[in-house]
């Protein structure tokens, strides 16, 4: 049973299951969204399956693992993985990424880990996503926790605890491991770094008074994700030049659900998840430490170092950076033939790009930005075999 305290942004317990899944199932948002992401599917048939089953673990292995895998042949050449062998698989952990797509970061790591006979992980998801009330319903049951955000600073504050009251009791009672990005919202650049309130919420909770020992209980492991391409590029480079045009710009639902959209269905070329070495003997040397400034900074150092030292690095991202840097230096590593490949998949991405007007000057700008998203693990890998 889920302390009473954490059951509103829990996972549904499996005694919720069935009557939650009959009310998903009769929702017509979420039918029509099986219809579009999965067309030509029959939906009876699979709402037919979805009442018969009683629990998140059965869901997960019986119906969405079928969902990736089919996502996966349809949207990518391949996930593969690595480094499972750098940690305890029989303790739970929390796993933090690099973020690059809103749902499949998290749901790929779980395709992994079933893939290895491991249970998938529960999901830590911001509610500014779960617009519709089936989403909500649809992650519950997918062992999705929900982050409370835009909130008042006292409620923040209160939702910040009990986010990190239940992440630690998700592993330390429930034997469960977490995932959650390194930081709110994905990096537009593709410049991974931790931030520090992150760290600063999971530090919340905890048996120990020390802020590094609080951490170490969590079994911290960064997880290094890597996709060859990101179909939500333009977007993002469309929302680089609203931004420059008008600083006050922010993006609508619509946008969201649009970014969503295009990550789960378009091309992602290659995908790669390096399961890195947890954290703790690198906190092991602040356990006697009073600086909380100093504990949340290394601890985000090293998160940092992990992820940004695991990338795999494609032939595209060489090209951005040469082109980015005016270099030949990589130029061994892609040939004539792919450098004409990506110059014309970055100019056919912009041309996808809806805002009106759009000059030469502003193009070049958004190209930039493109070429900077896939400059940029390469450049932090570069740097982190230099710490």
């Amino acid at each position: 049973m889920i302390a009473e305290e954490y059951k509103d942004i829990a996972p549904f317990e499996d005694e919720q299951f069935a009557e939650k899944m009959e009310k998903l199932v009769n929702d017509p948002g979420f039918e029509n969204a099986i219809q579009y992401v999965l067309p030509g599917s029959d939906f009876h048939e699979l709402a037919s399956t979805l009442r018969k089953i009683t629990n998140k673990e059965d869901f997960q292995k019986k119906v969405m693992l079928s969902i990736l895998l089919r996502l996966e042949e349809a949207t990518t050449d391949g996930v593969t993985d690595s480094g499972l062998d750098n940690i305890d698989l029989s303790q739970p952990r929390l796993f933090m990424s690099n973020h690059r797509d809103i749902v499949l970061d998290a749901s790929f790591l779980g395709l992994v880990m079933i893939r290895h006979g491991l249970p998938a992980q529960e999901v830590a998801l911001g509610d500014n996503l779960l617009i519709y009330e089936w989403i909500e319903n649809l992650v519950r049951l997918n062992k999705g926790i929900i982050v409370k955000r835009n909130l008042r600073l006292t409620k923040a504050l209160e939702a910040a605890k009990q986010l990190c009251g239940y992440i630690h009791y998700c592993i330390s009672n429930k034997k469960e491991s977490v995932w959650i990005a390194q930081r709110e919202g994905r990096a537009k650049d593709s410049s991974d770094v931790t931030q520090e309130s992150v760290l600063k919420m999971l530090s919340l909770n905890g048996d120990s008074d020390n802020i590094a020992a609080r951490l170490m209980e969590l079994h911290l492991t960064p997880v290094s994700i890597s996709y060859e391409f990101d179909p939500n590029d333009y977007l993002k480079a469309t929302e680089f030049l609203a931004k420059r045009r008008d600083p006050d710009f922010k993006k609508s639902q619509k946008d969201d659900l649009r970014s969503m959209e295009t990550g789960l269905l378009k091309h992602k070329g290659r995908v790669h998840f390096a399961i890195c070495k947890e954290i703790n003997p690198g906190l092991e040397p602040l356990l006697e430490s009073h600086d909380k400034v100093e504990i949340i900074r290394h601890a985000c150092a090293l998160i940092d170092k992990e992820i940004h030292s695991n990338y795999k690095i494609y032939p595209i991202n060489y090209y951005a950076y040469d082109q980015m840097e005016e270099t030949g230096r990589f130029s061994d590593r892609y040939t004539p033939e792919q450098a004409r490949q990506y110059e014309a998949y970055f100019n056919g991405q912009l041309d996808k790009v809806r805002l009106e007007n759009v000059s030469s000057e502003e193009r070049r700008f958004m190209l930039g930005t493109m070429l900077k998203m896939y400059a940029n693990p390469l450049r932090n890998h570069l740097n982190s075999s230099k710490q």
